[in-house]
């Protein structure tokens, strides 16, 4: 792999081709680990937490969802338009729930992304401490895929197919040799919208066990973030102006396929089908209530996905003066360079990793003081 399509800047996020692994043996290597990532990696005791084991989360909670959904009717514009006036309560219901099937599918399948993404870093990081730290988050991605597998049991049984958008999108950047585009693609683009979403479900869904599993999983995500935000510290200032036009373009092509393919109905064929609705009726009808207009107010939403994801973006220096009109469209730029650095979703993660401190510190003292005696 050469230096221009690596874009790498700093020895901690060195890369080498995955499958050089003789470069994985050289001795020099072993003694050459940065400290970057010592603080993250300690930090994961704090947020430990199990899906097998019901102190952390019990799976067997009830919901109803023949009676109640799982998010609330506002949630779905498609009962603002003229098919939606129509439909009975019954099909409401039964539209919104298979909808959060559908959408907690995908977060399943970027879960999936995420831990075959964080195992590949493995492969092609040199730094010693970047490559434990890529080891730890498989491991924690591991444990999402597994959270929302049972919760996907519990509320459905099976999870419906990924989407076109999302499945070519991972699959790009699992798949992909750059490592800037797995950090951007992944810690930045893939984690922002997720932080978006899991405020989102924590702050709207009614249903408590949906709740709980999105804050445990946010306390992991703060910390993934965070690894993203760090190259983006140490390789976007070095960055050559071709060199920047390069991931900004890249970050804002990713970006546009979400905005308007993610959610589209196209997309989610199979719960239109559901209560029986053609996808492309419901989308004709949604383009006649809504406009660019709507999107733009959600977007004003501090909890909004792609709000979220253009703030991410924006404080890592991905976004200049260059591409800011494209995002200006729906978010207000200067408003979000005001803002600090917090993100939305950071309180609810400390929350719950106060909670998961206490749950492992207490049930588990002896232990955790005879590891940091050792």
């Amino acid at each position: 792999m050469n230096a221009p399509a690596q874009i790498t800047k700093d020895n901690a996020y060195d890369a080498v081709d995955p499958t050089d692994f003789p470069a994985m043996m050289q001795v020099e290597r072993y003694g050459q680990r940065s400290t970057a990532f010592d603080k993250i990696i300690s930090a994961t005791h704090d947020h430990f937490w199990d899906p097998m084991d019901k102190k952390y989360i019990d799976f067997s909670e009830p919901f109803d969802m023949t009676k109640d959904m799982i998010l609330p009717e506002d949630f779905f514009p498609i009962f603002q338009t003229r098919l939606g006036e129509k439909m009975s309560m019954a099909d409401r219901i039964k539209f919104s729930n298979e909808s959060a099937r559908w959408t907690l599918s995908s977060i399943l399948h970027g879960e999936q992304g995420a831990l075959s993404l964080s195992a590949s870093l493995c492969h092609i990081l040199r730094d010693p401490g970047a490559q434990e730290y890529a080891a730890n988050q498989a491991r924690e991605e591991a444990r999402h895929v597994a959270g929302f597998t049972r919760y996907v049991q519990a509320r459905w049984g099976t999870p419906l197919p990924v989407g076109p958008t999302l499945g070519s999108l991972l699959t790009d950047l699992v798949n992909a040799p750059e490592v800037y585009k797995k950090i951007v693609g992944m810690q930045m683009l893939v984690e922002g919208l997720a932080m978006g979403a899991f405020a989102t479900l924590y702050l709207k869904s009614r249903d408590p066990l949906l709740v709980k599993l999105c804050q445990l999983v946010m306390t992991d995500e703060a910390f993934h973030h965070k690894f993203g935000k760090i190259w983006a510290d140490r390789t976007i200032p070095k960055l050559s102006a071709e060199e920047q036009h390069i991931v900004e373009d890249w970050a804002a092509s990713c970006f546009q396929t979400l905005l308007f393919n993610l959610i589209n109905p196209e997309q989610m064929k199979a719960v239109y089908a559901s209560v029986g609705l053609d996808w492309q009726d419901a989308q004709a009808a949604l383009l006649e209530a809504f406009g660019d207009d709507e999107r733009r107010r959600r977007m004003q939403e501090n909890n909004d996905i792609f709000r979220v994801l253009i703030k991410t973006l924006l404080k890592a220096g991905i976004i200049t003066d260059r591409t800011k009109a494209f995002y200006s469209v729906y978010v207000n730029m200067d408003e979000l360079k005001a803002e600090g650095d917090h993100m939305v979703g950071d309180d609810i993660a400390e929350e719950g990793i106060k909670f998961l401190q206490t749950v492992n510190f207490g049930a588990h003292k002896s232990s955790f003081a005879q590891m940091a005696a050792e």
